[in-house]
């Protein structure tokens, strides 16, 4: 697959109504990282975000906090900017719906498409909820008749709008998705998007009649534009259509990349390229849905009050851990139910003990028996740790390209496993008493060396310790794509290593409370709902080893779909590495990851015994790994 050498990344922009929570940084820090990555192998990348300010709702808040709605708009915007300042997001471009060009562009585009006949006048009578800013169906409903989102009763609501001629169009746009001309992402998305073309789409209204607060029609005065339809606008307003000097190079000559949770699948997979094509505008490339973060199993939402906000993650773990910890607790298109506990189990796994630790032992050993100085390698044989580090940059790419941003971290994660097995099964501290230099140069180079391609592959979610991690190597600041560009080649790593000043990821005690209540859920006694929260799925066993010192462990690597996961299982005794291979077997994929021997694992594997015998549960082969077990 060829690759642009440019790239538009943007986030739905936020409605200003509520403050930033967990879920907006979701996906925020996910278009950051995103944006880091494509810079970090080398291509032009440019990164838009803003806030969506327009609407009834808006104008509702700012009278009842006194204030009008553009400076009800100015402090909330802020908000946001403050929040995305705090968790590092580097975008290019941070766009409000009020900006006067954008609202000038809203007008422009829309004009546009009157004027090529795809939008006529009409009445509308339906319900409409002024939380979600939209009309919606009695399908859509409770039992209870009201929103599902907000839980309020909508209003009925009958009015002259305008509407938009979708119905032009719904052949031509799906022929497009179906043939990946608009790649919609993941696959389960993308089958969600076609089967709403067999639910007969109407025609949409565009406008609003009696909403003052909005940007108005530009051929007619008396109606502003529906506060949805002037969001999706900014994307193509932040480059300046139709004629700017940056539309041309962002938009029509990059690959522009859409990424949104679920909720607002409609608009985009289907109203917004409607347009487009209305207005002879090329389409995004790619828009990536991602699920909902649940918290104890309930949607993260202000009107639930259950959020957890963006400086409640700083203030418990620190910048890059939150930006790393946001992303990495469930796949990215999945819907993800997170326990805060659960954020300390992975902190202290995949930071404190696979990364931070591994850096601390490492450099300490560099320091204390080498006097800091690493000999250059000598000899043109590649030691195996040092390919298993190329091979995982190109992993990362490749997960990447498909914007599998989860999968991408846990390819660098399970190459840190390899690199603390590497470690432990070379034993330098053994090497350094018995006066071994040259063998432990060339151990504490190769893990040295590891350890200066994991930083660099982790340098979008962690961008503050990396950057440490680097400069005590090279003796400087060194921007991390540097790093992958020697691929190959000795790196130059600093005449005096230095020890970093203090712990990169301190291990964390998790809160009484939290303690308390992870204890609580521990009854041996379970119900039905209980059971369906353990998620059995299909894995094949893609590389199998025994664990160093253990007679009774196996280390394997099991590919579950398009994941990568470690499991250490204690099957030694009734099965040798080899004749796993290949294996289709049953996992626990939902299980917190334990250390066993020091070694990370991510599962459990099911067995049954019989008299001292033990059996793995496996499917028949044609079953695909990944699959659910139900």
């Amino acid at each position: 697959m060829s690759q642009p050498d440019s790239y538009y990344v943007t986030t739905p922009i936020y409605y200003v109504n509520a403050e930033p929570h967990i879920g907006n940084a979701y996906t925020t820090v996910a278009a950051d990282v995103l944006n880091r990555y494509h810079k970090l192998f080398g291509y032009r990348s440019y990164f838009l975000t803003g806030t969506d300010e327009h609407g009834s709702k808006v104008a509702e808040s700012a009278e009842k906090a006194g204030l009008s709605p553009q400076e009800l708009c100015d402090r909330n915007s802020q908000v946001f900017k403050d929040s995305w300042k705090k968790m590092n997001i580097e975008y290019d471009k941070f766009i409000r719906t009020t900006d006067p060009e954008h609202e000038e562009i809203v007008r422009k585009f829309i004009q546009v498409l009157h004027d090529k006949g795809y939008i006529y006048q009409g009445e509308y009578s339906g319900l409409y909820c002024t939380g979600c800013e939209k009309f919606i169906t009695d399908k859509e409903l409770t039992e209870d008749g009201l929103c599902p989102v907000h839980l309020t009763k909508p209003q009925q609501v009958r009015e002259k709008n305008y509407f938009f001629k979708l119905s032009k169009f719904l052949g031509p746009l799906k022929e497009k998705i179906e043939s990946g001309d608009l790649e919609i992402m993941p696959a389960s998305r993308r089958n969600e998007v076609l089967g709403l073309f067999k639910q007969n789409l109407d025609d949409f209204s565009l406008s609003r009649e009696r909403v003052k607060w909005g940007v108005s029609l530009p051929f007619d005065e008396s109606q502003v534009t529906y506060v949805w339809i002037d969001a999706l606008i900014n994307y193509i307003s932040a480059p300046k259509y139709p004629d700017g000097p940056d539309f041309d190079r962002l938009w029509n000559k990059s690959t522009v990349v859409h990424l949104m949770a679920k909720d607002i699948l409609k608009f985009h997979c289907i109203y917004w390229p409607a347009m487009l094509m209305a207005a002879d505008v090329k389409l995004p490339d790619k828009i990536v849905i991602h699920g909902y973060l649940n918290l104890d199993s309930q949607k993260i939402s202000k009107s639930l009050g259950n959020i957890i906000k963006p400086d409640d993650m700083i203030g418990w773990f620190g910048v890059d851990a939150s930006r790393f910890l946001v992303l990495n607790m469930c796949a990215f298109g999945s819907d993800g139910d997170i326990r805060i506990e659960d954020f300390y189990t992975k902190y202290n796994s995949d930071l404190a003990n696979n990364y931070g630790n591994l850096v601390s032992r490492t450099l300490k050993m560099i320091d204390r028996n080498l006097d800091g100085i690493l000999p250059q390698p000598s000899g043109d044989d590649m030691p195996e740790i040092i390919k298993d580090g190329y091979e995982t940059v190109g992993k990362v790419r490749d997960r990447l390209v498909d914007v599998q941003i989860k999968m991408a971290t846990d390819e660098i994660i399970a190459y840190l496993s390899k690199l603390n097995t590497y470690f432990d099964e070379k034993k330098p501290w053994v090497l350094a008493k018995e006066g071994a230099s040259n063998e432990l140069g060339k151990v504490l180079y190769n893990v040295s060396y590891g350890i200066a391609l994991s930083s660099a592959l982790l340098s979008p979610y962690l961008t503050e310790k990396t950057a440490t991690v680097l400069e005590c190597l090279f003796g400087k600041k060194i921007p991390p794509n540097v790093v992958l560009q020697e691929l190959g080649h000795a790196l130059g790593f600093s005449d005096k290593i230095e020890i970093p000043k203090e712990n990169l990821f301190p291990r964390l005690s998790m809160p009484k409370e939290l303690e308390t209540k992870a204890e609580a859920e521990a009854d041996n006694l379970i119900g039905i709902e209980d059971f369906a929260k353990v998620k059995l799925q299909v894995a094949e066993v893609k590389a199998a080893e025994k664990v160093p010192g253990a007679d009774k462990l196996l280390k394997l690597q099991l590919e579950i779909g398009r994941e990568l996961r470690q499991i250490v299982a204690g099957i030694a005794e009734y099965y040798e590495p080899e004749s796993l291979l290949g294996k289709k077997i049953i996992v626990v994929t939902n299980l917190k990851p334990v250390k066993l021997r020091g070694i990370e694992s991510n599962g459990m594997l099911l067995a049954a015994q019989k008299n001292k015998k033990l059996t793995l549960l496996t499917v028949d082969s044609d079953i695909p790994s990944g699959a659910k077990i139900s």
